[in-house]
């Protein structure tokens, strides 16, 4: 693989040439999944940058450009430069004083390897002058990239007791750029997989769903249940719901349907309502995510039977969620919008059918009739309603 980055349409941004003249192309380096994807051909969505100068400097720097900053993460050493085409978080060379697993200490320093030493895989170790577009590959990197092999820097175990979140972290990348298994790095993610229980929950949930939103981890996720990794961050999880989850996965692959983590996340439980609140809560998701996860936890094997009707009585996305585990395809779904019942209260009211209490049982039972027969028009609506009333 080429020693120099590639040009692409991120690299002949104005506003990034601006950037590199407010701080001198010697003080600063584009590094990390810019310069990665950039290499692989792929989409590049956020730049980041080194730099030698602290953050102080960097805002004073920027200011005298006219460049607007925000301190996101000063205490670390990043200041986010606020750029027409985008962010960009400009960030002071660091090393490790001290890790825990789950934070790290820094002191800034002065040498490029030395930031790049402190990183996780060898991948994200490279840097690029942003003039010559030059890279510095101090580990092997480019070598690693050209094998797609996913490789901590230096020894695997260390780097996973400085973030126990590394294990997850290599697991994700190894999905998304892996074909060559690294045997140290598997090794040691299975070996110190029980160091993930001290981690934060958001921080797990992000990137378990993380892994499950890219376009095929199948083989990765069997791969971490059969090493004991995936049972350490979702115990529900069984080989049998791992085959639920590569079922699944290889059907919206043949319907061309987009990836959803939280369908996948679902498929990976058992159908159970208890367990997926349960599961919700011990990730800390949203109320909306908490309420789809128990929602599609309902499935029942009659769901490609009822799909307009789970969709018009929960949501569409989970019907869809719903019929897709049951490996149905969406044919009823697709162009349909749930409709409103053509019949209201007052109608009845007015007509003298029902008072009181009445009226909205008599609603209840003609709305249900409606869901039976698919959504019918007004016409069929008013004959139900004519035939519960004659009773």
């Amino acid at each position: 693989m080429a020693d120099f980055l590639p040009e692409a349409e991120w690299t002949r941004r104005s506003d990034l040439a601006a950037l590199v003249r407010a701080l001198g192309n010697d003080n600063i380096r584009w590094v990390g999944g810019a310069v990665r994807d950039t290499l692989l051909g792929a989409e590049v969505n956020d730049v980041d940058a080194a730099t030698t100068f602290h953050p102080d400097q960097v805002m004073r720097l920027l200011a005298d450009a006219g460049i607007r900053t925000v301190p996101t993460g000063i205490d670390h050493g990043t200041v986010t430069a606020v750029l027409p085409g985008g962010p960009v978080e400009v960030t002071t060379l660091r090393r490790d004083v001290a890790t825990d697993g789950r934070r790290a200490t820094v002191a800034f320093a002065r040498e490029w390897r030395e930031d790049a030493a402190r990183r996780d895989f060898t991948i994200n170790a490279l840097f690029a002058n942003p003039e010559t577009l030059e890279i510095s590959d101090y580990f092997g990197g480019l070598r690693d990239l050209a094998d797609r092999r996913v490789r901590f820097i230096g020894d695997a175990r260390e780097r996973i007791r400085e973030d126990h979140l590394r294990i997850l972290r290599y697991y994700r990348f190894q999905a998304r750029f892996g074909s060559e298994l690294d045997e140290e790095a598997e090794d040691a993610c299975a070996e110190l997989a029980d160091t993930m229980k001290g981690l934060s929950r958001e921080r797990v949930a992000g990137e378990l769903l993380s892994i499950l939103t890219l376009p095929d981890p199948s083989a990765t996720i069997r791969r971490m249940h059969e090493r004991g990794v995936l049972q350490v961050v979702l115990p529900e999880s069984t080989a049998g719901t791992v085959a639920v989850l590569d079922a699944l996965v290889a059907h919206e692959q043949t319907l061309a349907v987009e990836q959803s983590g939280l369908r996948r996340l679902s498929a990976l439980l058992p159908a159970i309502e208890t367990v997926a609140e349960s599961v919700a809560a011990r990730l800390r998701l949203s109320r909306k995510q908490r309420a789809h996860l128990c929602c599609v936890a309902r499935r029942k094997t009659s769901d490609p039977l009822r799909a307009r009707a789970l969709a018009y009585e929960n949501s569409m996305e989970c019907a869809r969620d719903r019929v897709l585990l049951a490996g149905a395809p969406l044919d009823t779904l697709s162009g349909w919008e749930p409709p409103r019942l053509p019949l209201k209260g007052g109608e009845i009211v007015e007509r003298g059918l029902a008072t009181g209490p009445g009226v909205a049982r008599l609603l209840q039972a003609v709305e249900a009739q409606w869901i039976e027969e698919d959504f019918p028009g007004r016409a069929r609506v008013e004959d139900i309603l004519a035939a519960l009333t004659a009773e």
